[in-house]
């Protein structure tokens, strides 16, 4: 979305090849938005994409920079304080579920930083969902609002706590879904089907954790359990489906069978 509306993008990976090869893949989405005449000129977007080593060859004084690796607070908050050197006017995390105050310990200017969870795909989901920290200046708010209001995205502002609105909310409700399948209340396909034409959810949530990744659902709700308690326990199926390595679309199954590149129902008997 920032190449596209022509700011400059830096894309950091320690693999190089990974970050050339994730260029790549926002080149094709680049063209593809063309393709549905939602975008004029992909190579000229595409250009200012910029493959990037490490946080040290970046370019000092960045306008926003958001660190967006896995759910490892350590490894969040080494990366947030190497950015921190680059002295940008905002510092955000696209965490889903750690505490912003939790990874704001070692940073030098607090007041910058928050949360800027985004939700894939990125270039069609249009909510930012923005972090308050008690550190987080007015400032450092309406900064965001800009840059939001830039990308033609909007907005939702929550306070701090762990797993902030939308994860708490959809974890809830994605847990509840794996124990009516482990309870055999109904079959995978039924429940999404239920909660996509019952109350309009665009998927189901069982659906919807195939694709996030089950050993990734698995890990924000170990988390959240361990701060809010037993109704975020994991259930013993989605521990199991992780365990045998069932993880959802980039495993080829988990719920539903992803190996021919879209979802069919796999027979639960």
């Amino acid at each position: 979305r920032v190449a596209a509306r022509g700011g400059a993008v830096e894309l950091v990976d320690v693999d190089l090849d990974a970050a050339v090869r994730s260029v790549g893949k926002v080149a094709d989405t680049l063209h593809t938005a063309h393709q549905r005449g939602k975008l004029d000129d992909p190579e000229a977007a595409t250009a200012r994409v910029t493959a990037v080593s490490s946080v040290g060859a970046a370019g000092a004084r960045p306008d926003v920079v958001i660190e967006a690796v896995i759910e490892d607070a350590d490894l969040k908050r080494g990366i947030l304080r190497e950015s921190e050197s680059l002295d940008p006017v905002v510092l955000g995390s696209n965490t889903s579920s750690i505490s912003i105050d939790d990874l704001a310990s070692g940073l030098e200017r607090k007041d910058r930083f928050a949360g800027l969870h985004f939700f894939n795909p990125v270039w069609a989901m249009p909510l930012v969902e923005v972090i308050r920290g008690k550190d987080t200046s007015d400032l450092t708010l309406g900064r965001i609002a800009e840059f939001v209001d830039f990308l033609g995205m909007e907005q939702a502002l929550i306070n701090d706590s762990p797993g902030f609105a939308t994860t708490r909310l959809g974890v809830l409700a994605g847990l509840e879904a794996v124990r009516m399948v482990e309870q055999g209340v109904a079959l995978p396909a039924d429940i999404d089907r239920a909660m996509s034409l019952g109350y309009r959810h665009p998927m189901g949530p069982l659906m919807l954790g195939d694709l996030v990744g089950h050993d990734v659902r698995l890990g924000i709700a170990s988390h959240l359990a361990s701060v809010y308690g037993e109704r975020f326990e994991p259930p013993e199926l989605l521990r199991r489906m992780v365990a045998e390595g069932r993880l959802g679309k980039k495993s080829g199954a988990g719920f539903y069978d992803w190996s021919s590149g879209s979802p069919e129902p796999i027979d639960q008997n």
